[in-house]
């Protein structure tokens, strides 16, 4: 059956709420997948842009504009009303986002991040509620990165589900070279036309697009590329390897192999389980070209097919080498027993990279911050080191957290000693610190037993 456009009441209805409004078209998205929205910028009213406001950060950093959620909420009324004015007579024009670097986990290079002004943040964060209610009909399951409901752990889940309960025995780990850099923005308004022929919507999201970066005075704007730290750019690297990935896997690949195949995507970050080498192999292959296609490519030294799973271990010690382990969202995944000994586990740690790297951004952190006084220094650790065990506190992995918890104090003591005489705290009084006002203490959080079902 051929796409359909024509106007529907899921749209149109009027007089209630917008979360109402949005159920229906994502019901109207999920019932018939190709039918095409044709009207849905009306959307963009007060109730939701006001439900948007309320859920930006605070705390968030501000773009060129210099705005802040606290400064723009003292007239919010009126600004709200303004900026709805300019949206619907197409007079609102994003401004280039303010480029920041941030430190790269695992690496002595910077990442760039865009950061936009408020009012863009707020008219992306619109468009993605629209937006979202569409595409989240479409995505397949194993897809995990940006999307409501959905987390780092829920994927990590998904791969152990994949590797102790079926029958994989090879892994691919791919690698995208500078994803964020190279999406192709014509071919990004080709997939959105896919399932949303709104002109405004299309319009609005090419002007984002190409608003610029803002870096030493000047401006520069690229015909690739959706900036880092923007609120919509996930959602679109979303729509974009859907289309240029996972489709292609679910639809086309998986169909072509006879055993048993699996693909787990956290944003650009994915890992593949096969049962067969072969097939293994052919994806290698066959991944890059389909990934050029679509201006994108693999990075080679990053992309390799590994031997992986219950017989891993026993073939490696045959060949008088280890197996092989690979890196996941943060994690190593090695080959393991179960606690008895017997029958195969995979099994996770902090990824040395990631280790280094987040403690040397709290080494950063803590020279600066070694000023305040102890109550607040104190609680800012607390916080800190509280995100760090959510995080990685994970099945396997309280060695890997608890060896982070010693570090931390470890520097802790060094820059408490350094804020006036030297040595004016020594262990037994630091221990004394830590006893009167104690740190988070290392556990596992998140079980990787209660596995995600697709």
């Amino acid at each position: 059956m051929g796409a359909r456009s024509e106007e529907t009441s899921a749209v149109h209805s009027s007089g209630e709420p917008v979360a109402t409004k949005l159920h229906r078209i994502a019901e109207k998205a999920r019932k018939e997948p190709g039918f095409k929205f044709t009207s849905l910028f009306h959307l963009m009213d007060e109730e939701l842009l006001r439900g948007c406001f309320m859920r930006l950060r605070k705390d968030a950093a501000a773009g060129i504009d210099t705005m802040t959620k606290d400064k723009y909420a003292e007239n919010l009324d009126a600004n709200l009303s303004d900026l709805i004015g300019r949206l619907h007579r197409m007079a609102y024009k994003p401004q280039p986002v303010r480029r920041k670097y941030i430190p790269k986990p695992g690496s002595t290079k910077q990442r760039p991040l865009g950061i936009p002004s408020f009012e863009d943040k707020l008219v992306q964060a619109g468009l993605v509620r629209i937006m979202e209610s569409v595409y989240e009909q479409d995505f397949i399951s194993d897809s995990y990165g940006f999307r409501p409901n959905r987390s780092c752990h829920d994927a990590l889940r998904a791969l152990s589900e994949a590797v102790e309960n079926n029958p994989t025995n090879h892994i691919v780990e791919a690698d995208i070279k500078g994803f964020f850099d190279n999406v192709n923005q014509e071919w990004l308004m080709k997939f959105l036309a896919h399932r949303i022929e709104d002109k405004r919507i299309q319009r609005m999201v090419k002007r984002f697009l190409r608003a610029g970066v803002y870096e030493d005075g000047n401006v520069t704007v690229s015909d690739e590329g959706t900036p880092q730290g923007g609120v919509i750019s996930p959602l679109l690297a979303n729509i974009y390897l859907h289309y240029a990935l996972d489709l292609w896997f679910e639809k086309v690949f998986r169909k072509s192999c006879e055993g048993y195949v699996r693909l787990i995507r956290y944003a650009d970050d994915f890992v593949v389980c096969f049962r067969y080498k072969a097939e293994a192999e052919r994806f290698r292959e066959e991944l890059g070209k389909r990934l050029g296609k679509f201006g994108l490519e693999v990075e080679p030294t990053k992309t390799k097919v590994m031997e992986f799973g219950r017989f891993a271990v026993h073939n490696a010690k045959r060949r008088g080498r280890r197996a092989a382990a690979f890196d996941f969202l943060g994690l190593t995944h090695y080959c393991g027993t179960r606690k008895d000994g017997t029958g195969f586990r995979m099994k996770r740690v902090t990824a040395r990279k990631k280790f280094i790297a987040k403690l040397k951004i709290f080494k950063e952190w803590l020279k600066k911050a070694r000023i305040l006084k102890n109550r607040e220094l104190w609680k800012i650790v607390k916080a800190k080191l509280q995100g760090h065990y959510n995080y990685y506190g994970v099945s396997d992995n309280l060695r890997g957290i608890a060896r982070f918890g010693r570090q931390v104090e470890k520097l802790l003591f060094k820059w408490l000693n350094r804020r006036g005489k030297r040595n004016c705290i020594n262990w037994e009084k630091f221990e004394e610190m830590l006893r009167r006002f104690p740190l988070p203490k290392p556990r596992i959080r998140v079980s990787m037993f209660n596995f995600v079902c697709k």
